[in-house]
């Protein structure tokens, strides 16, 4: 179970570090953790805010503003219906509204939204190292060891339960072909370093699992 506090806490710590005062943080942060804790997640909950923000203090060296990053960690999944294919931009844009009115600069509202957007496609520049490790980390739980990526992998499968099997495996399965199709997926030197040959393995393995059973012979 996520420590709350110590979460609301993370949140006010980095919205100070990127403005000079303004509002409340801790109105905010109640704000954000009210949503990520909503009823319908079941794998992008205040357990994956929390996982993605250590990850990004993992990354922290690579960044060129950490605080941006996770500011953006916050708010990438703030907004998540799974029935819903425009979760990233309507992110994004709660991010331009509530960043703006708690005092953020407008070129730092703008990089949190920029990244946010970017967790559509976890394929950033080579030139972007906030994109990088923000990617990076929301992509580390594909690193997981055995037991947990099994269950990660039953956590998504419960946010679709509303989709038929065979049109999640499907859906599924094109993810991880995506995924799988990057050059890289991990981007900094420690992603490419710790996580990167796990991952490609984890994914492969599942996408075996999801192929149909090959038709029986005469």
């Amino acid at each position: 179970m996520a420590d709350l506090g110590a979460l609301r806490v993370r949140f006010v710590r980095a919205l100070d570090g990127v403005r000079a005062g303004g509002p409340d943080a801790g109105a905010y942060a109640d704000h954000l953790l009210a949503r990520w804790g909503e009823p319908q997640r079941r794998y992008h909950t205040v357990a994956h805010l929390a996982a993605v923000l250590e990850h990004v203090d993992t990354l922290a060296e690579y960044a060129a503003d950490p605080d941006v990053v996770r500011l953006a960690a916050w708010f990438h999944d703030a907004v998540y219906l799974p029935e819903r294919s425009e979760n990233e931009e309507r992110s994004a844009r709660l991010a331009e509204r509530a960043l703006g009115e708690a005092g953020v600069a407008a070129e730092k509202v703008a990089e949190v939204a920029r990244l946010v957007r970017l967790t559509v496609s976890h394929d950033p520049a080579d030139d972007d190292p906030d994109g990088q490790v923000l990617c990076d980390a929301d992509l580390a739980v594909l690193a997981s060891p055995p037991a947990g990526y099994a269950a990660y992998a039953t956590a998504v499968r419960q946010e679709y339960h509303f989709v038929p099997d065979d049109a999640f495996r499907a859906g599924r399965a094109a993810v991880l072909r995506q995924l799988l199709g990057l050059p890289r997926l991990f981007r900094t030197p420690y992603g490419r370093r710790q996580w990167e040959a796990t991952a490609r393995y984890n994914l492969r393995a599942e996408l075996g699992m999801l192929s149909p059973d090959p038709a029986p012979g005469p």
